[in-house]
């Protein structure tokens, strides 16, 4: 299961680095459509139709699928202020405690982005821009990512759970991903 975890987690931060490569690239295209269709007089006129709509559907995209790779990696800002000051188990306690919070915030988050899927499926919601793009395909992008997400907060508080010390310090980080 360990395994399989992790590969789900680092699997999504893989297609949210593809995700950005693919934002540059179409926006490169774009500007070499610009500077073409400005130079090659009036004959000629380039565009991506609605590449700044796909853009932003790329973006939230890549955002959501890499928030569980981030945290299993460490990369999320934390406040060690406070944490750093506190004995051994109340440190646990702590992590445990706003572990488990983001957890809750995360599935709750979750059903609702699910049901708003659901509704623009139903509803058959289009977006605005020149190419109608159905909007419960970038939404269930933004879904999978969050349940991913949950999956992970949820294993966070499992295994700081399990754990000797709080699971983000840096030694445990190293032992937890390296299983």
């Amino acid at each position: 299961m360990r395994k399989f975890l992790d590969r789900l987690y680092w699997g999504s931060g893989v297609v949210a680095s593809l995700l950005i490569a693919a934002i540059c690239l179409l926006v490169c295209t774009q500007v070499l459509f610009n500077a073409i269709t400005r130079f090659g007089g009036r004959s000629v006129n380039l565009t991506i139709p609605s590449y700044g709509d796909f853009a932003g559907y790329f973006l939230a995209a890549s955002s959501f699928l890499a928030l569980a790779y981030t945290l299993t990696q460490g990369g999320h800002i934390r406040v060690n202020l406070v944490l750093t000051r506190l004995p051994l188990p109340a440190q646990k306690t702590a992590d445990i405690l706003s572990l488990a919070v983001c957890s809750a915030v995360s599935c709750y988050a979750t059903f609702y982005m699910a049901k708003l899927c659901l509704e623009s499926y139903e509803y058959q919601d289009l977006s605005p821009g020149i190419v109608a793009i159905p909007l419960w395909i970038p939404q269930s992008i933004v879904l999978i990512g969050l349940s991913i997400l949950s999956i992970a907060l949820v294993d966070c508080v499992c295994r700081t759970i399990t754990s000797k010390g709080s699971l983000f310090e840096r030694d445990a980080l190293a032992e937890y991903t390296s299983e």
